[in-house]
């Protein structure tokens, strides 16, 4: 039995706009397949060539797709009512990004895709995530790290451009 200590950063910032807007936003710059297709569709690529087109068709301009959301916020209201702080949790990637890095450090798939949190504070909307880099830094792979930084750029310039 192994344990590591992996020291995360977290990158934040903060809106004064609505959240209804910001997420509109965001959302604009990701792709949403719909993820049974998208699925049946990685399974039957029959080449690499063709599990690119696949996945260039599900992704934004963001060069992101989402995969999944959890909307913790909808579950507080259900008990606090409609003025509570919204909380949504982004699950969000791209799969051949997660692939380059995977082919390096095997943990990637631990950590990818990467996760957005977008919630309401009395300061204003947060959007957060946490720098690939820092996960994968303990694992001292260079090829990798190169891979994560540049998927930090990605998001955390999704993350100003949808704050602004």
């Amino acid at each position: 039995m192994t344990i590591a200590k992996v020291e995360i950063e977290r990158f934040s910032v903060t809106s004064s706009k609505p959240f209804e807007r910001i997420l509109q936003k965001l959302e604009g710059q990701i792709g949403h397949p719909d993820m049974g297709a998208f699925a049946k569709a990685v399974t039957a690529a029959e080449s690499y060539e063709e599990l690119e087109k696949i996945v260039q068709k599900a992704i934004g301009t963001s060069g992101l797709m989402e995969f999944v959301r959890f909307n913790l916020g909808e579950i507080i209201r259900k008990e606090r009512g409609l003025d509570s702080p919204h909380i949504l949790r982004l699950v969000v990637g791209n799969p051949l990004i997660m692939k380059q890095m995977a082919v390096h450090v095997h943990d990637v798939a631990s950590y990818a895709p990467v996760n957005i949190l977008i919630d309401e504070r009395p300061d204003g909307v947060h959007l957060s995530y946490d720098r690939m880099a820092s996960l994968l830094a303990p694992y001292g792979s260079g090829e990798a790290l190169a891979v994560a930084r540049d998927l930090d750029s990605k998001i955390e310039n999704l993350l100003r451009e949808s704050a602004a």
